[in-house]
Formats: C-alpha cells, structure tokens, sequence
C-alpha cells in the first residue's frame, strides 16, 4: 500500500484508497477538467472536496500542495518512476493524466502540439476572460455602474467564441474527429459561462452555433455527466 504520509494535505483530507490518485477538488470549471478527465480515462481516484465556503482552499494542508490555494491538484502515489507526484494546475493536470494513460491526446508530435496549443488557449484566453464576465455579470462587478469594464470583457469573450467556433466549423472537436484535452479543458468554461454565470445571452452565444452543437455533445457524454459533480457534496 502507497504511504502518502510525507505530503501533510492527507492529514486533513485522509486517503481511504492510497493506492489510487487523490484528488482535491470542487465542480467549478477548473475542477470539473480533471474529475471529468478521470472519468474518461479510468483512472483510479479518490476525490476529496476543497469547500470554498469553509476556505479549505486557504488552509495550511492544502496549501502544502498548491502554494498558489487553488483548486484542484493531486497527489498520484504510482507517478514516474514509482514514485508519488504531486501537481496543481488543471493544464498540467490534464497533460499528465493523458500522457499516463494513453488517452485523449494524439501520438504523432505535430497534433501533440497542436492539442497543447488549443489547451493554452483555454488556459490563457476562455478561462480568465470568461471568469471576469461572471465576476461582472453575477457577482459584485454587477454593481459597479460603470459597464465599460464588463464590455470590455463581454468584447473578449465574444472574440475568443468567434476563434473556437471557426476552429470548430466541419469539425466535431477542436482536433477534428478526435476528443481531446482541449476539449475537456475548453468546454466546462463554455457551459459555466452560459449557465453558473447567466451570460448567455449577453454574449450573445446563439451567434455561435457550431461552439454551442459542440457543448451539447460534451455535456451528453456519460463521464462528462459524473464528472461535473465531483467531488460531491459532504
């Protein structure tokens, strides 16, 4: 049995499977990559939740793991060499669990790359862009009579769905027929922005159409369907 022992997180959050990965987590968009991404892949896991209403996220144990204090990050005791790995980071996550497995990104180098590249996209452009919408569409920012600060990012997130549905016209998935990371990663951004933050509208997401056919098609896939909520409720 893997002796986890050494990472000071398990004292807080006890691993019941040591032997599988663990994984700290909350179904936000972030988190919802990677619980999806284990469910595809098959991967053992045994998921703890990081509660946001308590600061879990802030506490010494988890921040022993991930100094930035975001979701999600793991501890896989079977990592390279023999050897448990710790990671945080949902990109650097996804890009581990898929080259452990095998799965859902491709072999020949070029569309390696080329999947990377879409991964960082979502990373750097849908992520925060599409955060800072909700932030001023939901949250406090709503109040701020000013809304040249929330255009400003309603104009950017209405640029980067202009890319993704160009990407995605004849294409079933950001590689084309293939399912991928860029996919996993891109499309909980798409439906937290439509639904959680009630910006649907506001962007104008009907004018997307071959962005919204494809959010349809994740949302259908069964390990999409449990991956959105885990980890769940305690």
């Amino acid at each position: 049995m893997a002796d986890l022992s050494a990472f000071p997180i398990t004292t807080r959050w006890r691993a019941q499977h040591p032997d599988r990965i663990q994984l700290y987590s909350l179904p936000t968009p972030n988190g919802v990559k990677v619980s999806t991404m284990l469910e595809e892949t098959g991967l053992p896991y045994e998921p703890h939740r990081v509660s946001f209403d308590t600061g879990d996220q802030k506490s010494l144990e988890f921040r022993s793991l991930n100094p930035y204090a975001k979701i999600p990050a793991i501890i896989d005791p079977n990592g390279p060499e023999g050897r448990p790995l710790a990671l945080f980071e949902s990109g650097a996550i996804l890009l581990y669990l898929a080259d452990k497995s095998g799965q859902f990104i491709p072999q020949k180098p070029a569309d390696r790359y080329e999947t990377i590249q879409w991964l960082m996209f979502q990373m750097a452009g849908i992520g925060p862009m599409f955060g800072q919408v909700g932030f001023f569409n939901k949250f406090a920012g709503k109040d701020f009579e000013d809304k040249r600060p929330r255009d400003r990012y309603v104009g950017e997130a209405r640029r980067l769905l202009t890319v993704l549905n160009d990407r995605l016209a004849g294409r079933e998935w950001i590689m084309g027929d293939v399912y991928t990371i860029a996919d996993i990663a891109v499309f909980p951004w798409v439906r937290n922005l439509t639904g959680f933050y009630e910006a649907g509208e506001l962007v104008g997401i009907a004018d997307f159409k071959h962005v919204t056919r494809t959010l349809d098609a994740f949302v259908a896939r069964p390990a999409v369907a449990r991956g959105l909520t885990i980890p769940g409720a305690t």
